[in-house]
């Protein structure tokens, strides 16, 4: 993997290729007919512009109740589909083999959405990386330090793209600028598809 500006940020361009791209959309896509995408609210009562589901045995959730983890999806009740196996020997190779991810956060971004700067701070342990993997349209990804005051840089992610946010970047402050419409062919309808697998819950 490849070095990015911020220390302990990786980046591997095209670790799928167009084959296994296919193959992990149809999966995505069938575990999404059973779990359906959501568009979710902050908070503060503020629709998000991307659509959100979950895979795995906790699902990453906002709402007016806050920001948390929970088994099950909040519209139908039932746990979150099964990590597909390819992102699970994508986390072993890339991120800990030691240690599964129990939540893979899948976001939908259509034409015009977005997401702001943030850090991914609802886990219970930060020792562990966070791994994203990239389907669909180009995405113009930003990434900081730890105060929302440090400089910030991007980079474009690709369908197949992996990065990998691990030791001084875990706790890094990221988002999506925007999405490139039409750089890709891949997400019916247009769009681009980004899966987030991390490790929620304790390591015991």
């Amino acid at each position: 993997m490849q070095p990015v500006s911020q220390t302990g940020f990786r980046l591997a361009p095209g670790a799928l290729d167009a084959p296994a791209q296919a193959v992990l959309l149809n999966e995505v896509l069938e575990k999404a007919a059973t779990a359906p995408f959501y568009r979710p609210v902050t908070p503060g009562g503020k629709p998000m512009s991307v659509e959100m589901t979950n895979f795995g045995p906790l699902g990453w959730m906002t709402d007016a109740g806050g920001y948390r983890y929970q088994p099950t999806h909040p519209a139908t009740g039932q746990p979150w589909p099964e990590i597909p196996e390819v992102l699970l020997r994508l986390w072993a190779e890339l991120a800990d083999p030691e240690v599964p991810p129990d939540a893979c956060l899948v976001n939908l971004y259509r034409e015009g959405a977005k997401m702001g700067l943030h850090q991914d701070r609802d886990e219970t342990d930060f020792s562990l990386p966070v791994l994203s993997v990239s389907l669909g349209d180009t995405a113009v990804f930003r990434i900081g330090g730890t105060s929302r005051r440090d400089p910030t840089t991007s980079v474009r992610l690709a369908s197949g793209d992996v990065c990998l946010l691990a030791g001084p970047a875990r706790l890094a402050h990221h988002g999506i600028d925007r999405i490139i419409a039409g750089s890709s062919r891949l997400v019916p309808g247009g769009g681009r598809i980004n899966l987030t697998l991390r490790r929620a819950g304790p390591l015991a």
